[in-house]
């Protein structure tokens, strides 16, 4: 028999019905929903990248409800891992000092449940495959689901690998992100595409994560050659750090990504005691630079 929790209902927790949990696949995924409010209004997504646990996991809390406040419409938590290898050493730092202060697997989910009092905002998991095979895999998905995850971003895991094992396809309401790298042949975009829902996550040069000083010239012809195969939508990160990378991003692609430019202030600023509002107040002009004028 499926578990069910009593929850009381509000309209700041549509999965709860007469006090009653109802699994996310039973309704609309919030990203989903929140690209097509977004498309709607002509609206681009910005979407921010923290590392759970950094500087531990009630300020992760914290953290989300404040960046929620400053305009971030997704949620990417990075689940930290001690070989993150598509990380540059500011969110390799970032997960090591989530792993000191005792995060795990299981209390980044039971943050995720703990934050879901307070917020709808779609929440994406940037994860590396090997903690979820020690959590076990068909276990993560379901207690993430349950917990309010939305969507999964493993970089490691190829499509490829779905189809050579069975346990790897999970029959869940997760969304599963697939990363398109500039190096990318035409052919293996279609078949990461086609993979793919919730959206497409274009890395805009090569490399690891980390901030740069400006923005491929190709970006724009790069995004187009993923959009010929796919309606999903397509969110542009890696090295994306001002206001006008985002403007010039906004242009082209349909959500922006900052994730290094926000960990390395949260390293600067971890021990205040007013660090959500610090936080807040960094990541509000980011935020706002993605309105098309």
């Amino acid at each position: 028999m499926q578990r069910q929790e009593t929850l009381s209902t509000s309209p700041n927790n549509p999965s709860t019905h007469f006090g009653l949990f109802l699994p996310s696949a039973q309704m609309e995924n919030r990203i989903d929903r929140k690209f097509a409010e977004l498309r709607a209004s002509g609206a681009k997504a910005f979407i921010a990248y923290i590392s759970a646990g950094d500087p531990n996991l009630e300020a992760t809390h914290s953290l989300a409800l404040a960046l929620e406040r400053a305009g971030v419409d997704i949620l990417e938590l990075g689940v930290p891992f001690s070989d993150p290898l598509a990380d540059g050493i500011v969110n390799q730092l970032a997960a090591s000092r989530a792993l000191a202060a005792g995060t795990t697997v299981r209390g980044v989910l039971d943050t995720v449940r703990r934050m879901r009092k307070d917020t709808q905002i779609p929440i994406v998991l940037y994860t590396y495959v090997n903690p979820i095979y020690r959590y076990g895999f068909a276990q993560f998905h379901k207690d993430a689901e349950e917990a309010g995850v939305d969507g999964l971003l493993i970089l490691d895991l190829p499509p490829d690998e779905d189809a050579q094992n069975a346990e790897l396809s999970q029959n869940t309401g997760l969304k599963r992100i697939r990363l398109i790298a500039p190096t990318t042949p035409p052919k293996r975009i279609a078949q990461l595409t086609a993979g793919a829902s919730g959206f497409v996550y274009y890395v805009s040069r090569e490399g690891v994560t980390g901030e740069r000083s400006d923005i491929p010239v190709t970006l724009a012809t790069q995004v187009a050659a993923i959009r010929a195969t796919t309606s999903l939508p397509i969110a542009v990160g890696f090295g994306i750090s001002t206001p006008e990378h985002v403007r010039s991003v906004a242009q082209v692609a349909d959500g922006i990504v900052v994730g290094s430019a926000i960990v390395t202030r949260i390293a600067d600023w971890g021990k205040n005691p007013d660090l959500a509002e610090r936080m807040a107040a960094f990541v509000a002009p980011l935020a706002a630079a993605k309105k098309l004028s």
